[in-house]
């Protein structure tokens, strides 16, 4: 069998990633310059004798009902207002780099100061940020510690490595709900996966740095019982207490299906999977939402007491839980709209 030339293999690599690049960096360029001439048109529109909060009630809902029936969701209130904020932000279109992405805009438009806005569009060009290390480092006050400190080169160092792995990547585009919006093609499926598992990686470390007892056992843990198999999102063992904690990460609505679930997987791990010396296992069910967050720990009955008086000092609190799940999807830039 002859040898395929390595050379020759490099080079079709090379051709298909730059096309790649190219197509997305085409989208891209083209839906920010479109949503900028919106931004202006409702703008101008609006500077024509509308009131400002009749326009943003009324006016801004009809549009939306109008152009999401024939262009689909990506033209929902929300985002026609941050389409308005956006030119409002950016007036002068040669200002927009090709190298950011609507989403990293919809994040740079909250921030106020005009001059840590410029500086963060500076950096993000320069680092080549993804829009989550962009927003790590706005939430972190980066541009703010960085002004007010006499020792700069440690907060840069610091801001190097904790985005080192958050660069800027083609599929980073190709998975971004905007640009499946501004295509009208149907993502939830696919994307509502790929959430789900950047949170499921969150929240581990957001357990393990919290400092109460806990260590990590498994991720996407099997449970086979009587021919059927369960898969536990997290599980972690907290040693102060001396009991499994298991979570259950679902995108959307809580039903009682979902607390069902999280019971029957309780009382198979008190079964099958703890010690006798072990205290009762803990279950914690986490539903993200576009906007909002619920977290609900399930515990048996017998065992309702003993959660109570012993178990939840050492738990991270319910507000903790949600805070962290609406940050996390803050930073990931979600854009996917619940059913």
């Amino acid at each position: 069998m002859e040898i395929i030339n390595s050379n020759l293999i490099e080079n079709l690599k090379y051709l298909i990633v730059s096309s790649r690049g190219k197509i997305v960096q085409s989208v891209n360029t083209t839906m920010v310059q479109t949503y900028w001439n919106i931004g202006k048109t409702l703008v101008e529109d609006e500077q024509q004798g509308n009131a400002r909060a009749t326009y943003a009630k009324q006016q801004l809902k009809q549009i939306s009902q109008e152009l999401t029936k024939e262009f689909g969701k990506g033209f929902d209130v929300s985002n026609l207002q941050n389409m308005r904020r956006f030119y409002i932000a950016f007036p002068i279109q040669e200002t927009l780099s090709p190298k950011l992405s609507w989403s990293h805009y919809c994040r740079l438009i909250k921030i106020e100061n005009k001059t840590a806005r410029e500086w963060y569009i500076n950096e993000s060009i320069e680092n080549n940020w993804s829009v989550r290390a962009l927003g790590r480092q706005v939430s972190k006050l980066y541009y703010e510690r960085l002004l007010s400190s006499q020792e700069k080169l440690p907060l840069r160092q610091e801001a190097e490595e904790k985005t080192k792995n958050l660069k800027i990547d083609v599929k980073d585009y190709l998975r971004d709900p905007y640009i499946f919006d501004f295509l009208n093609i149907p993502n939830k499926t696919l994307f509502e996966s790929d959430v789900e598992q950047s949170l499921i990686a969150n929240l581990q470390n957001f357990l393990l740095e919290l400092g109460r007892g806990f260590a990590f056992v498994s991720r996407q843990q099997r449970l086979s019982v009587e021919k059927q198999d369960f898969y536990i999102d997290l599980v972690f063992y907290n040693f102060k207490l001396k009991c499994f904690l298991l979570i259950d990460l679902k995108i959307g609505k809580l039903t009682h299906q979902d607390v069902g679930q999280m019971d029957t997987y309780v009382r198979i791990y008190d079964k099958f999977e703890k010690n006798e010396d072990d205290n009762p296992t803990i279950g914690l069910i986490l539903c993200s939402e576009h906007s909002k967050a619920v977290a609900k720990y399930s515990v048996l009955n017998d065992s309702e007491q003993l959660f109570s008086s012993k178990y939840l000092p050492f738990l991270p609190t319910i507000e903790e839980l949600q805070n962290e799940l609406l940050r996390e999807r803050e930073l990931l830039s979600i854009g996917v709209e619940d059913e």
